[in-house]
C-alpha cells in the first residue's frame, strides 16, 4: 500500500466511525448511539465546522399557506434543470419531521405571537423561496444547532468524541487485496500526540463538509478542505457535479473580517444591493431582484465589480427600523459595529466568496456510497438535491434528513456485523521517511493553488483558464505526492494533498460541461444544452 507509512501507536475498535462533527455527523451519532458504539472524529475543535457558522436557517414547510410541492418546485427552479426530482421530494417531504427532531432535541428556533395570541415559529424568506419557510435562531442558527447537538452527544455513553484527529486514508478490503470492496477502517493523524493511529470499524460515515478552502476567498472555516471527497475518490468512489461551486454573494469586505458571512436573510428582509454610488443594480439583472438565486446574484456582483473596477459592492438594510435590525441580526450588527460599521445607518461593503460545494461523493437515499459499509452525508455528498445551484437553507436540511436515513440503514445492518472480528490491518510504517525541513514548500503550494483556482476556476470561466488551471494542478500534484512520499505527515500536508485532489476534480468536471448552467458559467459556452446530465467522474477509468 502506498499510503502505509508509522508503527501504529494506538488502535481503536468501534462499530461505527463518523468522520466529521457538524450537523450531519452529530445527528447520525445521536441516532446510532442507542444501538452501537460510535466514534466521532473532529480534526479541529468540535465547534469549528461550517455548521457552527451557518447564519440563515433551515428550510421546511411549517406555514399553512406553504406546501411541500411549492418547496419542491422552488428547489427544482434554483437547481437549473439538474436536480434529481426524486431526491428533492425525498428531502423536502422529510423536512418537517427532521426539524421536529431538532426541536425535541433542544434546538430553540425563533418564535413570534400571531394576531390571535398563538405562539408560532418566526419564518423568514431567502432567495429562490416563494414563501417564508426558513426556521432560524436569530442570525446564528448553525451555532444553536451545533451547540445543542454537541451537548446531547457529550451526555451519551456510547459516543466517543475524538478531537484533533485528521483522517489520512480509508482502509478497504480492495487495498488489502481481500475479496469484495468493503471499508474496514481508517488511518488517522492524532494532532495532539503527533502520531498516526488506526481505527477499525464495521461502518464508516464521511460527514466532512465541503471543499471551499480550495479558493482564495471563502466564507468557510479553515477545516473545509475537501477531505471526505478526496478520501472517497482515493478509495474508488464516484464523484459527481464538482463544477458547481456556490459563491455566496455577500461576504463582508474588510481587512479584519476574515470569512464573515452576511446571511441571505438580510436580503430576504429587504436589504438592497448597491453600487459604490448608492444605486441599485439587481433590477437590471433579474426580475426577482435581490431575491434571485445565489448564482445570479454572485455573477451580477462580480460583473459590476469588474465593469467599474471596484473592490466591492454594498449591502444596505439601513432603511429598516433599528429595533428590527438589531433583533433579527444581532450577530451581524455586533460584528460590523466592532469594525466601525453601523448597519442601522450605513451599507456594508461586500464581495462574493466560495461558500458551498454542490457536488461530491455519490450516494443513494440511505447515504450509501459505492463501497460497502462506507456512507457519506451532508455537504461532502452529491444527492441530486442541489442540481446546478443550491437553494438557500436547503443545506442544513439535507444534513439532518440524510443523517436520519443513513442511521436507519446502518441500524438494520448492525446485527450482522457486531459479532464479526475486525480485519487485520497492517501498521502504518514511517520508518523510511523523515521530518520535513522545508515547510515553506507546503505554504507556497497552498497559496498558489488557491490563487489560480480563484482566477481560473471561479465565478466566470473559459476553456483557456481551465486548461491553465489543469496544467498547474497536475504540476502541484506531482510535487505534493513526492513530498508526501518522503516526509512524515502533518495537518498542513494532509489538507493540501486533499485540496489538490479536489481541485483536479473540480477542473475536470468544469472542462467536461460544454454549457453554462447554474453555478458553472463558461464564456465559451454561454448557452444551455438540452437534456443536461450530472457530471460523473469514475476513479477506475483513470
Amino acid at each position: 500500500m502506498t499510503e502505509s507509512k508509522s508503527i501504529t501507536a494506538q488502535q481503536y475498535n468501534c462499530d461505527i466511525l463518523i468522520i466529521g462533527a457538524g450537523a450531519s455527523g452529530l445527528s447520525l451519532a445521536l441516532k446510532l448511539a442507542p444501538h452501537a458504539k460510535v466514534n466521532v472524529l473532529s480534526k479541529g475543535k468540535l465547534s469549528e465546522g461550517s455548521t457552527f457558522y451557518a447564519q440563515g436557517g433551515v428550510a421546511a414547510v411549517f406555514s399553512e399557506s406553504d406546501s411541500v410541492d411549492s418547496h419542491v418546485d422552488d428547489t427544482l427552479i434554483a437547481g437549473a434543470g439538474l436536480c434529481d426530482e426524486e431526491a428533492v421530494r425525498f428531502t423536502v417531504s422529510n423536512a418537517k419531521e427532521s426539524m421536529q427532531w431538532l426541536i425535541d432535541t433542544g434546538v430553540n428556533f425563533d418564535t413570534e405571537v400571531d394576531k390571535e395570541g398563538n405562539t408560532q415559529f418566526h419564518l423568514t424568506r431567502e432567495g429562490g423561496h416563494s414563501h417564508r419557510r426558513i426556521l432560524h435562531a436569530a442570525d446564528a442558527t448553525g451555532r444553536e444547532i451545533e451547540n445543542t447537538l454537541l451537548n446531547a452527544v457529550k451526555k451519551h455513553k456510547n459516543i466517543t468524541l475524538m478531537e484533533g484527529f485528521n483522517a489520512i486514508d480509508l482502509i478497504t478490503s480492495r487495498k488489502l487485496n481481500l475479496p469484495a470492496n468493503r471499508v474496514l477502517g481508517a488511518y488517522v493523524w492524532n494532532r495532539n500526540e503527533e502520531r498516526v493511529e488506526t481505527i477499525k470499524a464495521h461502518f464508516i460515515t464521511l460527514a466532512t463538509g465541503g471543499a471551499s478552502k480550495v479558493y482564495q476567498y471563502t466564507s468557510n472555516p479553515d477545516v473545509s478542505s475537501g477531505d471526505g471527497i478526496a478520501l472517497a475518490w482515493r478509495s474508488g468512489c464516484r464523484i459527481a457535479n464538482m463544477e458547481f461551486n456556490q459563491f455566496h454573494p455577500t461576504c463582508l469586505f474588510h481587512a479584519d473580517a476574515k470569512n464573515f458571512l452576511l446571511t441571505e436573510a438580510l436580503r430576504g428582509e429587504g436589504a438592497h444591493l448597491l453600487r459604490p454610488d448608492g444605486t441599485r443594480f439587481m433590477p437590471d439583472f433579474d426580475e426577482r431582484e435581490e431575491l434571485a438565486p445565489r448564482d445570479i446574484v454572485a455573477r451580477a456582483i462580480d460583473y459590476e465589480m469588474k465593469r467599474l473596477g471596484a473592490d466591492c459592492m454594498y449591502l444596505d438594510i439601513s432603511h429598516k427600523p433599528k429595533e428590527f435590525i438589531v433583533k433579527h441580526f444581532p450577530t451581524i450588527y455586533r460584528r460590523c459595529l466592532s469594525l466601525g460599521i453601523d448597519i442601522t445607518h450605513q451599507p456594508m461593503p461586500i464581495v462574493p466568496a466560495a461558500h458551498y460545494t454542490c457536488g461530491g461523493v455519490m450516494i443513494d437515499h440511505h447515504g450509501q456510497t459505492d463501497i460497502d459499509g462506507l456512507y457519506a452525508i451532508g455537504e461532502v455528498t452529491y444527492t441530486g438535491l442541489h442540481g446546478a445551484n443550491r437553494m438557500a437553507s436547503n443545506s442544513l436540511l439535507e444534513c439532518i434528513v440524510y443523517a436520519h436515513a443513513c442511521a436507519k440503514d446502518i441500524i438494520n445492518r448492525i446485527p450482522f456485523y457486531q459479532e464479526r472480528k475486525f480485519a487485520d490491518i497492517p501498521a502504518w510504517d514511517d520508518s523510511q521517511v523523515e521530518d520535513s525541513d522545508e515547510e515553506v514548500v507546503i505554504q507556497h503550494n497552498w497559496h498558489e493553488l488557491r490563487l489560480f483556482m480563484w482566477d481560473y476556476v471561479g465565478i466566470v470561466r473559459t476553456d483557456k483558464r481551465l486548461e491553465r488551471a489543469l496544467r498547474r494542478v497536475q504540476m502541484l500534484q506531482q510535487e505534493i505526492n513526492e513530498y508526501y512520499s518522503n516526509f512524515k505527515v502533518g495537518n498542513n500536508l494532509l489538507e493540501l494533498r486533499n485540496l489538490v485532489q479536489v481541485a483536479e476534480l473540480i477542473i475536470r468536471s468544469a472542462m467536461s460541461r460544454k454549457e453554462s448552467r447554474g453555478l458553472h458559467y463558461n464564456l465559451d459556452y454561454p448557452e444551455q444544452i438540452d437534456n443536461p446530465k450530472p457530471t460523473i467522474l469514475c476513479p477506475q477509468n483513470d
